[in-house]
């Protein structure tokens, strides 16, 4: 059972401006240290190529907020995070008030499971996050 879906669009433009004007404190008040490292460790820091990287996941952020049924609501940016599993594909985890969130739309019986996915293309980055339910009791 679907509990949720979100999307968003992000011009990359926007990203790069953030990043130019705020710097360090942009980046550490929406990534985390993870995909400040992961974004810095591809681009080797240079900023126009590390805008793309940060704007899916701003994107991913944002599609995720309108997958869990609020819109911030005391959710952080930090509470989300996107990581890449062992064959690069991207997951989503939630901490804090997310997770919190995403625990209050699971019916009993049954776990939750985000589903991501991100794309760019200059210069416009998007993401969809699907929140799926599946009941514990099938095997």
């Amino acid at each position: 059972m679907i509990l949720g879906i979100g999307n968003d669009l992000v011009d990359i433009h926007r990203i790069e401006d953030s990043l130019k004007r705020f710097g360090e404190r942009f980046e550490k008040r929406v990534f985390t240290k993870n995909e400040q490292n992961y974004a810095r460790r591809r681009k080797n820091g240079d900023i126009e190529a590390m805008a793309a990287i940060y704007a899916k996941r701003f994107a991913a952020k944002e599609a995720c907020y309108k997958a869990l049924g609020t819109l911030h609501n005391g959710i952080s940016w930090l509470d989300m995070e996107v990581v890449n599993d062992k064959n690069r594909a991207p997951q989503m985890k939630l901490y804090g008030n997310a997770l919190k969130q995403l625990e209050k739309i699971t019916p009993p019986g049954s776990e939750a499971k985000i589903l991501l996915t991100m794309a760019d293309e200059y210069p416009y980055a998007q993401a969809y996050v699907v929140i799926d339910s599946i009941p514990l009791n099938i095997r």
